[in-house]
């Protein structure tokens, strides 16, 4: 008798070999028959054909702060995510100096860099740890539905080592050096995926001073990174750059994996057209390196980096409109109200553009060829024919108007899509490319950061429902390939080895998947956070069960209430009977 058996699946599993249709048994948390099932389940499903997949990994979010409250890590479990990894992009809150100063910082850097509005962070972060260590016990004691894994972050180590002289990212000593080593270390013996650091001026804190770490030279990271060379190559070395001198960059990261037996998992991250041609190359690097023994993993997105623009979000196009600024400050009932008011309508379109100066912000304020409907169900490849500049002209109004009555849309809801970098073929070619290199890993959903303008998360319901099902903007990808790529893959990326196939012994991590109605819905902000704090929240329909270490967490969308997630304490090896 198996505790769960999965009947008559069109089984996908993760191996990347053709569907089948089978049955699934699960025992003790674990995969315990593939195939023809004979033995009876205490609890039996009829899958009637319908998809069974492992759990999606999510190896890029930052839910470091959410995981010591949140049992869901919402919305990661509303999309089939099982297990996630934080402490990416060298954010995080361990270690850290008991007093609320220290912990006041660390709140500030992730509220700026991460759009996590600090309220919610002071309200729901408790404080029971100032080590590493002590913080994952933290994240062990509390009840969770999926798995989570953390990684050391460097902003913190290097906070909470050098003070002020780290935060204002001034060279460490020596004995810099080898104090935040020794913390790395005992963070990855205790159970650390790895260690995380971020070199883009993309993240910058208040006063537009970059986060700490930023500028560590070569000595202060090949110092921490030697210690994966001391526990033999136990513990992975991520990190997310600009990449202005790229192959400098990419020096140092060889260096320190071939030194030290060291996996590096890095962003692959381009903002305009011109920096395709690096990018490649740096493909290319990867490969021969690799070739001589090195291990550098490019980590790469299925959507352009975006942000979504609503009423209230962080930002839309009349947010530095005179006539509008009053009312940003209210309530979205306040604000509702206003904005339906005829008046209120008239003066805000009319206004000239306030425009600054600077492409990024003035795009936001009135580059309405680059900003787009997103739509019902949610179209993330938006052609030029379908920018707002576009549809006003169509229907013979200006942008402005078209784009207000749009945002005004299902009780003033409505986004606007901002495909800010990585966009700039005007289709999902690139990444696409990208995908589809064998040398790359899916990444950078940020499940759980810019909780005003973003909800990446859902990337995964994306590459099935779109990716796979309903792209007409060019090829589709294999479903078997998708789903290969967000389990097996991205588990063996960062460690996890006893997870991401539908194989006797793994983890019975699943989804049971609606193929043919899977969709995305339409993303809007809520207010569910500590203290009333706001988020980007987007749903999906089409998911019939999730699993995780074997208990039904998700079922038709709403959480069972079980709670069978735990903390992933460092590399997992695979199950001897996989």
């Amino acid at each position: 008798m198996y505790d769960l058996v999965i009947r008559n699946a069109n089984i996908v599993d993760g191996t990347g070999k053709p569907a089948f249709a089978g049955d699934l048994a699960i025992n003790n948390g674990k995969i315990a028959a593939v195939g023809d099932v004979k033995a009876k389940g205490n609890r039996e499903i009829d899958a009637q054909g319908k998809l069974l997949t492992p759990g999606w990994v999510d190896v890029h979010s930052h839910m470091d702060g959410q995981a010591t409250w949140d049992p869901l890590c919402s919305p990661a479990a509303n999309h089939g995510i099982t297990t996630l990894i934080m402490g990416n992009c060298g954010i995080g809150f361990a270690p850290c100096e008991p007093n609320a100063d220290a912990q006041g910082r660390l709140i500030t850097v992730v509220e700026d860099v991460e759009d996590i509005p600090g309220a919610a962070l002071h309200e729901g972060v408790k404080w029971d740890w100032e080590t590493f260590p002590e913080y994952l016990d933290a994240v062990e004691k509390f009840p969770r539905a999926i798995d989570v894994g953390a990684q050391v972050p460097h902003c913190a180590v290097r906070t909470y080592v050098m003070g002020e002289r780290g935060a204002k990212n001034e060279i460490a000593t020596p004995a810099d050096v080898s104090a935040m080593a020794a913390i790395v270390k005992e963070g990855i013996e205790s159970g650390a995926i790895g260690f995380t650091t971020s070199r883009t001026e993309l993240h910058t804190t208040g006063g537009d001073q970059a986060m700490p770490g930023t500028y560590a030279d070569e000595a202060e990271l090949l110092g921490i990174g030697k210690v994966i060379g001391e526990l033999g190559g136990k513990g992975i070395f991520g990190l997310v750059s600009d990449f202005h001198n790229w192959e400098q960059e990419m020096d140092w990261m060889k260096r320190l994996s071939v030194d030290n037996n060291c996996q590096i998992n890095f962003v692959l991250f381009f903002r305009e057209e011109a920096d395709w041609d690096r990018v490649l190359k740096q493909l290319d690097y990867c490969r021969q390196a690799n070739a001589e023994g090195a291990q550098l993993i490019p980590h790469v997105g299925a959507r352009p980096v975006n942000i979504l623009l609503s009423w209230d979000g962080t930002i839309n196009p009349f947010s530095f409109h005179a006539n509008y600024g009053p009312l940003s400050v209210m309530s979205h009932e306040d604000r509702l109200a206003e904005l339906q008011k005829p008046e209120v309508r008239a003066a805000i379109v009319a206004e000239d553009l306030p425009l600054m100066g600077d492409s990024f912000m003035d795009t936001i304020i009135g580059g309405y060829d680059k900003l787009y409907p997103l739509g019902n169900p949610p179209n993330y490849e938006p052609a030029p024919e379908d920018s707002i500049a576009a549809k006003a002209a169509e229907a013979g109004v200006s942008p402005q108007e078209f784009c207000y009555d749009l945002m005004m849309q299902d009780n003033g809801k409505t986004v606007v899509y901002f495909p800010c970098f990585g966009y700039g073929a005007n289709d999902l070619s690139r990444q696409v490319e990208l995908l589809e290199d064998s040398s790359t890993v899916i990444s950078l959903a940020d499940t759980g950061a810019h909780c005003g303008v973003l909800c990446d998360a859902s990337i995964p319901t994306q590459m099935l429902s779109y990716y796979v099902r309903d792209r007409e903007r060019g090829h589709r990808l294999k479903l078997e390939d998708v789903v290969k790529m967000q389990t097996f893959d991205t588990a063996r990326c960062v460690g996890l080895e006893d997870r991401g196939t539908l194989e006797v012994g793994m983890k019975a991590d699943l989804n049971l998947i609606d193929f043919e109605t899977l969709q995305l819905e339409s993303p809007q902000i809520i207010y569910d956070l500590p203290a009333g704090g706001r988020r980007m929240f987007q749903g999906a329909s089409g998911y019939i069960a999730t699993i995780v270490n074997g208990e039904i967490i998700m079922e038709n969308g709403k959480h069972t209430g079980a709670v069978p997630g735990a903390l992933i304490r460092g590399a997992q090896p695979a199950p001897k009977a996989a």
